[in-house]
């Protein structure tokens, strides 16, 4: 399972690109050789690769755009109140080579459109603006010094219908694994 997790946040960062290159023309051919080369196989796409697992968060790496990505993730420990048929409720935070400290909240059903979510960590209110599935911090560097000092998040998001949804996420290895991509992907 934390393989297949990995796969949906590397996806969720690279959909973007993959709809761009998928839009483009395709290339014209090259010229033949004068002496074909053998076939070689086709290169297979490189996938997140793990850089470890620091107690509550994981930690990996992967390609976008020839560059390397890092991230560090962990699923919420609770939900509440239960939402039928929600999927995966994920925290990330993603370190590129142009943009640091991007903080994503995936929440597993699509928000209304202009919806708030806000995340607590400890006393420390942090707003999210969001997309579709997601919700995206206004402020990642200010995110990621209140993980830093912080036990516990308390993500406040509206749901589709009913009451207010509270996800909690642990905070516990998040310093490890924030340390470890920042060590794989340091600021350029």
């Amino acid at each position: 399972m934390r393989v297949s997790l990995i796969q949906a946040v590397f996806l969720a960062a690279i959909a973007p690109a993959l709809a761009f290159a998928q839009a483009r023309p395709p290339a014209r051919p090259a010229a033949p050789a004068a002496h074909p080369a053998p076939a070689a196989a086709p290169a297979k796409p490189a996938g997140p690769k793990a850089i470890g697992k620091f107690e509550d968060w994981t930690a990996a790496t992967s390609l976008e755009g020839g560059q390397t990505v890092c991230y560090a993730f962990t699923r919420a420990q609770s939900s509440a109140p239960a939402l039928p048929g929600r999927g995966d409720v994920v925290l990330t935070v993603t370190e590129r080579p142009a943009g640091r400290d991007a903080v994503a909240l995936s929440a597993g059903f699509a928000y209304a459109a202009n919806a708030a979510v806000v995340l607590a960590v400890e006393t420390t209110n942090l707003d999210f603006y969001t997309a579709q599935r997601s919700a995206f911090a206004r402020d990642g560097h200010a995110a990621v010094v209140a993980f830093l000092k912080g036990k516990q998040i308390a993500a406040r998001s509206p749901a589709p219908k009913g009451p207010p949804l509270v996800d909690q996420f642990s905070l516990k290895g998040f310093s490890a694994a924030y340390a470890a991509i920042a060590k794989a992907c340091p600021p350029k």
